[in-house]
C-alpha cells in the first residue's frame, strides 16, 4: 500500500497565472489593499526554513506585495507573539506567520484580528483562531507515505519514528498517522519513538541511547530532515550502522522535508526517500493569499489551478493543501522539485 502524491505544476508560472483560484472575487477593495506584509519565520536552525526564507522577497516581488524584511522567533513561541505584536504596532496591512505552537499562537492571531489584519498561517494550522488561509501540505499523508514506504521494504521488526514538537499539529498528524498505519497495515513493526521536538541534538542523544538498547533496527523515519538528517546520520556512522541503500544490515531512512541535502543524501544511498514539503510553495501562495486577504478576496473549498485542494478543516478554517511529492532515487534528479532549483 504505497499511495503516490502527485506532483503540482510549476509554482512560478501557476502564481503568474493564479487570480484567486477556488475563490469567489469581492471587486472591491479591501480596506488593506497596497499596506505592507509582515514575514514570521518560526526559525533559521533548519535549511528548510533558511530555503523558505530565501523565497519570501523573490514570491513577493512577483506577487507585487509589499514585504518587511521577514523576522526570526528563533524557535521560541513567546517571542513569536511579540514578534507579531511587534509588527501590528508598526501596522502592517497584512501577515504571514509561520506558527511555532497550535496553541500558542492564538493570542497572537487574536490581536492581529483586534487590529483589523488578515493573518495567513504556514506550515502549522492554529487550533483556534481568525486566519484567512492557511498554506499547507496534508501532514496525515507524510505520516503515512512514510509508514508505507518503510514497512514495504522491511515488512517486520523495529523502527523508529523520531517526532516533531507534539505542541504542533504537524508533530501530531504525522506522528498519529505513521502510528495508525503500522498498527492497520504492518503489524509485525514495531515502533519506538523519539520525541525530538524538531531539535537535531535531542534527536542525536536519544537515538544514541535506542540504538544501543536496540541494534536490530530496521527503519527510521525522520519527521523533519532539516533538523534530523546530520545529527541521525552522524549518530549512524559514530556506531558503524549506516550502510548504502543494497547494502546488508542497510536501515531503510524517510524523511520530510525535500531540501537539497536529503537529496544528496539519496543520491549518496545513505536514505532512501524523503516528501518534499514545497518550500517555495508556501512562500508563493502565502503572498498571493494575504494579497488577496488585503483585496478582500473570499476563497471556498475546493480544487484549485495549482494542483492543490482548499479544505475546510473541523474549526471552520481554510486550508489549501499543496503536493508533497515522495522524492527517490528513481526521480531525485527531476528539475521541477524545488531542492533541485536552489543555487
Amino acid at each position: 500500500m504505497r499511495v503516490k502524491l502527485a506532483f503540482g505544476a510549476s509554482v512560478a508560472a501557476a502564481l503568474l497565472a493564479a487570480t484567486g483560484c477556488g475563490s469567489t472575487t469581492d471587486t472591491a477593495a479591501g480596506p488593506n489593499e497596497g499596506g505592507q506584509v509582515g514575514v514570521v519565520l518560526p526559525m533559521l536552525t533548519s535549511p528548510f526554513w533558511q530555503s523558505y526564507n530565501s523565497y519570501v522577497p523573490e514570491k513577493a516581488e512577483e506577487q507585487g506585495v509589499d514585504a518587511l524584511p521577514t523576522v526570526n522567533s528563533n524557535g521560541d513561541p513567546a517571542q513569536q507573539i511579540t514578534d507579531m505584536n511587534n509588527l501590528l504596532n508598526q501596522g502592517v496591512g497584512g501577515m504571514v506567520v509561520a506558527p511555532l505552537d497550535s496553541a500558542a499562537i492564538v493570542a497572537g492571531l487574536d490581536q492581529a484580528e483586534r487590529k483589523g489584519v488578515p493573518v495567513v498561517a504556514v506550515d502549522v494550522a492554529p487550533e483556534q483562531g481568525e486566519v484567512y488561509m492557511i498554506v499547507r501540505a496534508n501532514n496525515r499523508a507524510y505520516g503515512a507515505e512514510a509508514c508505507a514506504y518503510i514497512g514495504d521494504e522491511i515488512g517486520l521488526g523495529k523502527v523508529v519514528q523520531i517526532q516533531g514538537d507534539l505542541a504542533s499539529v504537524n508533530g501530531r498528524e504525522r506522528s498519529e498517522a505513521f502510528q495508525e498505519c503500522m498498527d492497520t497495515e504492518y503489524p509485525d513493526i514495531e515502533v519506538l519513538d523519539i520525541a525530538a521536538n524538531w531539535d537535531g541534538e535531542t534527536a542525536a542523544a536519544q537515538l544514541d541511547g535506542l540504538l544501543n538498547a536496540n541494534p536490530d533496527v530496521k527503519g527510521i523515519y525522520m519527521q523533519a530532515g532539516g533538523v534530523y538528517l546530520a545529527p541521525t546520520l552522524q549518530t549512524l556512522k559514530s556506531k558503524d550502522m549506516l550502510h548504502e541503500r543494497g547494502e546488508d544490515d542497510h536501515i531503510v531512512i524517510v524523511s520530510n522535508d525535500g531540501i537539497p541535502q536529503e537529496f544528496d543524501a539519496i543520491r549518496a544511498g545513505e536514505i532512501d526517500a524523503t516528501l518534499s514539503q514545497p518550500a517555495d510553495g508556501y512562500a508563493g501562495w502565502a503572498m498571493h493569499y494575504v494579497k488577496a486577504a488585503m483585496a478582500g478576496e473570499t476563497f471556498e473549498p475546493g480544487p484549485t489551478d495549482h494542483g492543490s485542494e482548499i479544505v475546510e478543516l473541523e474549526n471552520g478554517m481554510l486550508e489549501d493543501q499543496l503536493p508533497t511529492p515522495l522524492v527517490t532515487a528513481d526521480n531525485v534528479d527531476d528539475p521541477e522539485l524545488w531542492g533541485n532549483t536552489l543555487d
